[in-house]
């Protein structure tokens, strides 16, 4: 059985620059092998939206870079309020 990867969705500015709402990309061990991907792929404005940005790794909000991935990453830009 073949692995399936791991679903990215993004959201607002983070759909924005990925031009796109999801995809689905080859798995990677960490949070942080993620970012570089998307940073390679979409420019600076992916790296603009990652900056403040965080994941939702298989329901849990996570910034660490070591964090491993799940098989489903939602990119979420900063959010305005507190």
């Amino acid at each position: 059985m073949q692995d399936a990867g791991v679903l990215i969705r993004y959201f607002a500015a983070a759909s924005d620059a990925a031009g796109r709402l999801e995809e689905t990309l080859p798995r990677m061990a960490t949070v942080g092998e993620l970012r570089a991907e998307l940073v390679a792929r979409y420019g600076d404005s992916m790296a603009r939206v990652l900056a403040s940005g965080s994941f939702l790794v298989d329901g849990v909000v996570s910034r660490d870079d070591a964090r491993a991935v799940g098989l489903r990453v939602d990119v979420l830009p900063p959010f305005a309020g507190g």
